[in-house]
């Protein structure tokens, strides 16, 4: 298993890199199919000074992409934070697992908004479209497009996957309807299925 330790706006020392290698070697007993482990340490510009310092944990392997974040003050307990967060992710996931075996995990794929070639005039004003949107200039609105390449999925994968990736919901296709369904969160140990019934109009 790789591990890559990389800082942003900040520099990274041979301690909390041996230190952050170390600690993630953990994580193989909770999941066996990691292949690579990322870590990303962000060093953020905010009046708050218990979230100065950000670290983002991804895994990378045989399955979903797995991603957990957290900021503090310092960036050895930032990771911890964010480490006892995966932690956490994937067993609530494995528990899972117990009860609903034979769940097919589909794979997650990132695909970044490629950069505007060649930088605009400084009176020119740039129009680009993001997620079939037309934007001017720097906004105001600002617009984030990520494509994913999956499966359809049962609830109880949906669930899976929510759980690996630690957000408050998941989008996927349901496998028995093909029908867009967003599975969320409530409250306590709750979730809320939403089913999108497409009809042309």
């Amino acid at each position: 298993m790789d591990v890559i330790v990389t800082g942003r706006r900040c520099t990274i020392s041979e301690d909390f890199r041996g230190k952050a290698t170390e600690r993630i070697q953990g994580i193989e007993r909770f999941r066996d199919r990691v292949q690579r482990v990322e870590v990303q340490v962000s060093a953020t510009q905010t009046k708050q000074p218990d979230q100065a310092m950000r670290v983002e944990i991804t895994l990378i392997g045989k399955g979903p992409v797995i991603r957990s974040e957290a900021s503090a003050d310092d960036k050895y307990v930032a990771f911890e934070h964010a480490l006892d967060k995966m932690k956490s992710q994937l067993r609530k996931a494995a528990d899972r697992r117990k009860v609903h075996r034979g769940l097919r995990l589909a794979e997650t794929l990132e695909t970044p908004l490629p950069a505007p070639e060649g930088a605009p005039a400084k009176e020119a004003v740039e129009v680009r479209r993001v997620a079939g949107l037309e934007v001017t200039g720097d906004g105001p609105l600002v617009v984030r497009e990520k494509v994913f390449s999956t499966s359809p999925l049962t609830l109880a994968q949906a669930l899976d996957e929510m759980e690996l990736v630690g957000h408050d919901f998941f989008l996927y296709v349901d496998a028995e309807t093909s029908a867009p369904s967003v599975v969320y969160r409530r409250k306590a140990y709750d979730y809320g299925v939403i089913h999108l019934d497409v009809t042309p109009r």
